[in-house]
């Protein structure tokens, strides 16, 4: 052997058979493109075939009384599909036909991986944009393809949006009772279980329920057997005392938060704001209806209370103009209303450029694949802020598998390639929906009161 050929295998050696195709190409032995073949293609490099969209459908179950409608994409590959969260409790009818009439036309034989271009097709395709309807379908198709990309990535979805920023998700939950004192002890316990962020409302929203006082308009025959009655002047004074109450007994170190649910009028809820800024809150939510979002304005010259907004944001450019000023702390919205978690993190980032924070909007009558999805981007994004707590029954939990789980304070997903969050449709189809409501709220003379 002369001293080439030995210098040349030597070398081969030292770099392994991995780097040796290419090497023997350099050296002369075999060409690259025959060193390949003989080494394989790595599986990182052959891609993945295209799967198309075999069909859309909507699944509508109640196990805890709302209504929860999700979107199933099934695939033209056996076994992989796709599960988002499209529910629109308050008129979930419409969005079951939504999906099941005019989604899965849309949808079947499109390629699952061009989510964008889907959205994009989907939001355009009625020619009106937006609307509670259509966007929460859209909401389901976006959540569910995501969904999909996750499981032929086999990673969980927030790897795809970059990775972890956070070992767990922070949470708020909500304490509650018809006087402060009560609301207080309520805070004790949830503080025992470890939350650090705590809610505070008396009675209800608007502290509805809190005083046994009767309106005139039920004496007067007005308005529906079940609207509520909202005493506004008695909420706009129960606020600050209840701050007052819950910081005396529970400390500094407990995070306040307030939803002010749109109920009042605006420089009622300004003046009502200023009042709490010795209470230091986390945030006071939705000082404001969508149809008066001139007073932030006023209310940012006003006090220095974090805001948070956007639970009832609609339209995607909705959340621009208000982000780019500054005129809120927390961006609100309903992920599962918006057009799901494409939109949702677009509004992210640019919250990021701002120092908006996200808060978005976690109720009961959200499914569990919608909370996943807000999850997943909680745990890939910087700028967030706090994410609303969630428990599953036992009945829940029976026809979602795979909930998001909460350990003191924290919210933490499935490690699982995907959102995480597989539905048993048997089990689903023992739980269905309705079609009523009750969010009629009134003053003492019969009138309405948004939202």
């Amino acid at each position: 052997m002369n001293k080439p050929d030995q210098s040349r295998r030597e070398t081969l050696k030292m770099l392994g058979f991995g780097s040796s195709a290419g090497m023997l190409g350099l050296f002369g032995g075999i060409s690259n493109a025959e060193a390949r073949e003989q080494q394989g293609t790595p599986q990182y490099a052959k891609g993945m075939a295209p799967v198309k969209i075999k069909s859309v459908k909507a699944i509508a179950t109640a196990p805890q009384g709302s209504n929860l409608i999700v979107v199933k994409v099934e695939t033209t590959e056996p076994g992989l599909y796709g599960l988002g969260c499209a529910t629109f409790t308050q008129r979930a009818v419409a969005v079951v036909t939504a999906i099941n009439a005019y989604l899965n036309d849309f949808c079947v034989g499109k390629d699952v991986d061009n989510i964008e271009d889907i959205w994009n097709g989907a939001y355009v395709s009625s020619y009106w944009r937006n609307g509670p309807v259509l966007n929460n379908a859209l909401s389901g198709l976006d959540q569910a393809l995501w969904d999909i990309k996750g499981k032929r990535a086999g990673m969980p979805v927030y790897q795809l949006l970059g990775g972890k920023v956070r070992f767990a998700i922070p949470c708020y939950t909500h304490a509650n009772g018809n006087t402060p004192e009560a609301v207080a002890e309520d805070v004790k316990k949830f503080m025992e279980r470890g939350f650090r962020h705590i809610r505070i409302q008396q009675g209800g929203y608007g502290a509805v329920g809190a005083t046994a006082d009767k309106p005139d308009f039920k004496a007067a025959g007005f308005g529906g057997e079940t609207d509520n009655y909202m005493n506004v002047p008695l909420y706009l004074k129960s606020v600050p005392k209840m701050f007052e109450v819950v910081r005396k007994a529970c400390g500094d170190e407990v995070e306040l938060l307030h939803d002010i649910h749109e109920r009042v009028q605006p420089m009622e809820a300004i003046n009502m704001i200023k009042k709490l800024e010795e209470y230091r809150p986390f945030f006071i939510e939705d000082p404001f209806s969508p149809e008066n979002m001139e007073w932030f304005r006023q209310l940012r010259q006003s006090t220095t209370v974090p805001i948070a907004m956007g639970e009832l944001f609609n339209n995607i450019n909705e959340f621009k103009e208000p982000m780019v000023n500054r005129l809120f702390d927390f961006i609100r919205c309903h992920v599962s209303q918006i057009g799901g978690l494409s939109p949702a993190m677009k509004i992210a980032r640019l919250g990021e450029f701002f120092n908006i924070r996200t808060a978005w909007h976690g109720p009961g009558d959200v499914s569990p694949v919608g909370h996943a999805a807000h999850a997943h981007v909680d745990l890939a994004v910087w700028n967030f802020g706090i994410q609303e707590a969630v428990q599953f029954s036992d009945k829940m939990q029976e026809v979602f598998s795979g909930c998001p789980t909460m350990n003191k304070g924290y919210m933490s997903v499935n490690e699982v390639p995907g959102l995480g969050v597989d539905i048993n449709e048997k089990e689903a189809a023992k739980y269905p929906i309705g079609t009523r409501s009750n969010w009629q709220v009134r003053k003492m003379d019969g009138t309405l009161i948004r939202p």
